[in-house]
């Protein structure tokens, strides 16, 4: 049974009073304005990345250019993890195009390659904007997050995620335990509910009943697609078509593996200041551009609206009420130093300090607009 209470009881008494930097209307509007061209360059960009890596991958493999197939083959495995998770995470918010059919279009072929579910991260992502960290009305991140850097861990981060199980986070864990999962959905039925990303689902899956039902017959579609990829690799002979196109998102998880750890790991739960529970890292560009800019993540759950490639923009002109970003190498220290506290302090979290221009208190609350978390929700009453 479940420690938290039922999620319908929990968000009739959650009121979270976010606090949010404050920022001319003009400029807001601004920063929230989408635009196809930037989305072609994003999604566009990310797929092409895609193509050209798996194109890599065949033509290598062809030609029995051993040395060169591996190497291309953990390229495009890292272009294609950020597929999952990632791709389809902003997508998903429905901000990127500001025509809508290529939102959902590129959201359906990203989560068809990578095994992603929209319709459940659709109703988990929801509630993790609204209730960020407060585990009643949010479970999609459950906090303390171990920054896990075991050596059996870490090879299959570096090769084939094959065994890793669903854990605190969203996410069905390796390629095994995601296509078991999988399968169990398409067939109407839950993983085990001792996993805590199982037991969130079964209760997001009991408040949205209509969530439940599209994501079981996405489940079916995801596995007709890969079965068909299966099939069409046996019968031609050519088995590579399986690491291109249906395994690619568990092979070198490692750099979205250690970029999207730093979100929330460590940070405080319960706490109605986004930038307290959640980090923002700086990154060379390229790397930021694989990220979709979600290294700007506390200024992202701050105005969910914005679309992810006017983050950059958008931190700049709020940096004086931000705490300082946090390099890739500090958060990680930040973060095992945290952890290792954790085991004799289990409550521990640190304590992001905010600069002396900060402010704590806004004296007039967001308009709906700087609340808004895009086209996201489910159209189901959330």
């Amino acid at each position: 049974m479940s420690e938290h209470p039922p999620l319908a009881d929990a968000t009739e008494v959650l009121n979270v009073q976010w606090y949010r930097s404050k920022m001319s209307p003009e400029r807001f509007r601004a920063f929230s304005k989408r635009s196809d061209q930037k989305g072609w360059l994003q999604a566009g960009g990310h797929l092409a990345l895609f193509v050209l890596s798996g194109s890599a991958v065949y033509f290598s493999w062809l030609n029995g250019a051993w040395l060169a197939f591996f190497l291309a083959l953990f390229l495009h495995g890292t272009i294609a993890s950020f597929f999952k998770g990632t791709a389809v995470h902003e997508l998903g918010h429905g901000t990127v195009f500001q025509t809508k059919w290529l939102n959902s279009a590129f959201l359906y072929l990203f989560c068809l390659i990578s095994w992603w579910n929209p319709f459940d991260y659709a109703a988990s992502h929801t509630y993790h904007h609204r209730y960020t960290l407060h585990p009643d009305g949010d479970r999609e991140v459950l906090l303390p997050l171990h920054p896990n850097v075991g050596r059996t861990f870490l090879l299959q981060m570096f090769t084939l995620n094959l065994l890793t199980m669903p854990g605190r986070t969203f996410g069905k864990g390796g390629l095994l335990s995601t296509i078991y999962l999988t399968v169990l959905d398409a067939f109407g039925r839950q993983g085990p509910t001792q996993y805590p990303a199982n037991e969130w689902l079964g209760a997001l899956h009991e408040i949205l009943p209509e969530q439940r039902r599209k994501s079981m017959i996405w489940s079916r579609i995801q596995l007709a697609f890969h079965l068909g990829v299966f099939f069409v690799s046996a019968w031609t002979g050519q088995w590579v078509l399986v690491l291109i196109l249906t395994m690619p998102s568990y092979i070198a998880n490692w750099l979205s593996y250690a970029l999207g750890l730093t979100q929330h790991c460590g940070l405080m739960a319960d706490n109605a200041d986004f930038r307290k529970n959640t980090r923002s890292i700086t990154l060379p560009k390229p790397i930021a551009f694989l990220y979709w800019h979600m290294n700007w993540h506390a200024e992202h759950h701050m105005f969910a609206g914005v679309p992810c490639y006017n983050l950059p923009a958008l931190a700049a002109e709020i940096a004086d009420d931000m705490p300082r970003p946090r390099t890739l190498l500090e958060a990680w220290r930040e973060m095992l130093e945290t952890w290792r506290r954790q085991q004799d302090d289990p409550t521990y979290a640190f304590d992001t300090p905010l600069p002396a221009t900060a402010r704590t208190r806004r004296n007039q609350p967001a308009t709906p607009a700087e609340a808004s978390i895009g086209d996201l929700a489910p159209k189901q009453n959330t």
